[in-house]
């Protein structure tokens, strides 16, 4: 089984939606997009621009959309899909549960409510090498020290902890972290405090916007973040994009059930290559490809050789 991988804010690196190629397929998402948003869709990964919540996460949403329709013209369909937080709305058009345009005009809908809540001074960082009761340990010893608390936004792997808070919270916490044992504890390319309560009232607003966005059942496989299991309704992927923001993301279990399911070739839309590391890593007998690491011309024909090569 093919399963298609979708990266999250923090992904982005300058000029990706440049790099992803001449295919017609491309070229047709860029404009669509383009149209849509009313704007050149390739001023979204400028440097300047990757310091923007909403530019950033358009941009990744267009980047894996773009490379799923190329994909699905080369004869390439995913059996399953998964995305981190705002990738999950790629995997839901990948999965045909909610259209372009509709995506695109929710996750710019979703930037802006997390940006208008917290337009400075908040973020994430990655620790390395302590699991997930250890961090919730020491957040809860910081949050009992003083006011500097720290939420768990992401379980990426059983040792890949994501945290979000405010710049001081975590400026503590990684010493913290590192002085207790952690290997890592590095801040993130994110300017909100993604996947915590900290986010519950734009949770609130995007759920009363998506109540009007028309969804439907996913034709393939959809895993979803808060849960991190495969979701079949459209009113459960709607829930888990509206929602997603304020849960922790439950990466590492939707990657145990998509491996459950039968999931053997795993490809990573660009620009990310740390889901194919976790991949990599904690499931070695399995592959894993970052699309971002080939030239198009080449990604269809390895991501085939790959699936004849595991039949």
């Amino acid at each position: 089984m093919l399963a298609y991988l979708f990266p999250g804010q923090g992904a982005q690196t300058e000029g990706f939606l440049h790099r992803l190629g001449t295919h017609a397929a491309i070229k047709t998402t860029l404009d669509e997009a383009s149209s849509v948003l009313s704007l050149d869709v390739l001023t979204l990964d400028t440097q300047a621009a990757r310091e923007s919540t909403v530019a950033v996460q358009t941009g990744l949403l267009i980047a894996g959309v773009a490379t799923q329709r190329a994909l699905a013209a080369e004869g390439l369909t995913p059996d399953l899909n998964a995305g981190l937080s705002v990738g999950a709305y790629a995997a839901a058009g990948s999965c045909g549960a909610i259209a372009f345009a509709d995506a695109l005009l929710m996750v710019r809908k979703r930037a802006e409510l997390m940006e208008a809540a917290y337009p400075r001074g908040y973020g994430l960082s990655a620790i390395a090498g302590l699991t997930e009761h250890e961090v919730e340990r020491l957040a809860e010893t910081q949050a009992r020290d003083s006011a500097e608390r720290v939420y768990i936004g992401n379980v990426n792997a059983p040792r890949q902890i994501v945290v979000a808070g405010s710049d001081a919270a975590l400026d503590v916490f990684n010493t913290r972290a590192l002085a207790s044992g952690a290997r890592k504890a590095t801040r993130l390319a994110v300017s909100v405090p993604s996947h915590c309560e900290l986010l519950a009232a734009a949770a609130d607003a995007l759920t009363d916007y998506a109540r009007s966005v028309p969804f439907r059942a996913p034709s393939s496989g959809y895993i979803g973040n808060r849960g991190g299991r495969a979701l079949y309704t459209a009113d459960a992927v709607r829930d888990d994009l509206a929602t997603n923001m304020r849960y922790t993301v439950r990466w590492f279990d939707a990657l145990t059930v998509m491996t459950e399911i039968g999931a053997k070739v795993f490809v990573e839309a660009p620009p990310g290559q740390v889901l194919t590391d976790i991949v990599r890593e904690q499931y070695p007998d399995l592959a894993a490809i970052a699309a971002s690491t080939l030239p198009f011309e080449r990604l269809a024909p390895t991501i085939q050789r790959r699936i004849e090569s595991v039949a």
